[in-house]
């Protein structure tokens, strides 16, 4: 027995952290891994990131040629054959829009298309072309066969966006690439979206911030997690002022408009899908309402932060990770 926990501990000691970075997805992932060597690391983060970009390939709704997009350029016809990996994204996407009445909503592509071009503009979208792209929003018009592996998009001109799901699946996935190198201790960032593996050597777990609007003497807050997936939505990066009213990036699927006001939510989960997705309906659905629908998903708890002038109002679930104000 002696001898076992001495291998083990010479083992850990001999493991060394390397850091990886590549732009996928419209944005930064980042790879951190603990391994024997460098050469190891390399090789498992070089095929992560490729496994991303494959990902991406398929799910990306700013590549014509992606599967994605040529799903939607089908729009209106017969079913489609897809690949596993684009029909198990579709499906959890459906699940959750049946658990959220809509909240969560894949189909709202033609309304964040709108919302991308007021961030830039700095306009509010025009009224008919707003009201002509609720028309195509809705998720019972995506229709999945299991058993064929087809997906039926029943109004011309929908338009597919994974944006609030894609990365989530993508960090899971590369985390299991990860894992065929005999890597047991990885961390996968894709911006807001944070999936861990086993804690770091000697360690109880990562120690991951979380963004949040309220701003604390202490500085970041951070939370201690190991095989599971963190992810955090808010107006703190992607937003517009018009008119003296601050939108954010999320759009509600249900009234075609970006969420107004100072928020953040923040969604610990098993899985990175399940983060990814589920902070977008904490996020539109409020606290109250959003953390029922956590309650249906096992490992999962929320945090939820509003700030109104000088006033802020932080709600968690109950099963939610106790924070710290230090990453030490």
């Amino acid at each position: 027995m002696l001898v076992t926990l001495l291998a083990l501990f010479t083992c850990s000691a001999a493991l060394e952290r390397f850091t990886f970075e590549e732009p996928h997805m419209g944005t930064l992932f980042r790879v951190l891994v603990y391994a024997q060597n460098k050469a190891v690391a390399e090789k498992a983060a070089q095929d992560a990131f490729a496994r991303c970009a494959q990902l991406n390939a398929i799910m990306s709704d700013y590549h014509s040629t992606s599967e994605l997009m040529r799903l939607c350029a089908k729009a209106g016809g017969p079913a489609v054959k897809v690949s596993e990996e684009l029909f198990f994204v579709l499906k959890r996407a459906c699940e959750l829009s049946r658990e959220s009445d809509g909240a969560f909503d894949v189909t709202v592509g033609p309304v964040v298309r709108l919302w991308r071009e007021a961030r830039k503009t700095q306009r509010m979208p025009a009224p008919a072309k707003l009201a002509a792209a609720r028309e195509l929003v809705g998720w019972k018009n995506v229709v999945l066969d299991e058993n064929n592996r087809t997906v039926q998009l029943l109004k011309p001109g929908m338009l597919l966006d994974l944006g609030g799901i894609g990365k989530g699946y993508a960090a899971d996935e590369m985390l299991r690439v990860i894992r065929k190198h005999g890597i047991r201790s990885a961390l996968v960032a894709a911006g807001g979206d944070i999936t861990v593996s086993d804690p770091p050597p000697g360690k109880e777990g990562w120690m991951v911030a979380i963004a949040a609007v309220e701003a604390t003497k202490e500085g970041p807050r951070y939370l201690t997690l190991a095989n599971a997936a963190v992810s955090t939505s808010g107006d703190a990066e992607q937003f517009v002022v018009i008119d003296g009213k601050r939108y954010s990036h999320i759009v509600d699927p249900r009234t075609g408009i970006g969420l107004v006001g100072r928020m953040s939510a923040t969604v610990v989960a098993r899985d990175g899908i399940s983060a990814d997705s589920l902070t977008k309906v904490v996020a539109i659905l409020g606290p109250e309402k959003g953390f029922e629908i956590l309650k249906r998903y096992p490992g999962s708890s929320g945090r939820y932060v509003r700030k109104d002038d000088d006033k802020v109002d932080v709600k968690m679930s109950r099963t939610f990770p106790p924070l710290r104000s230090s990453g030490n």
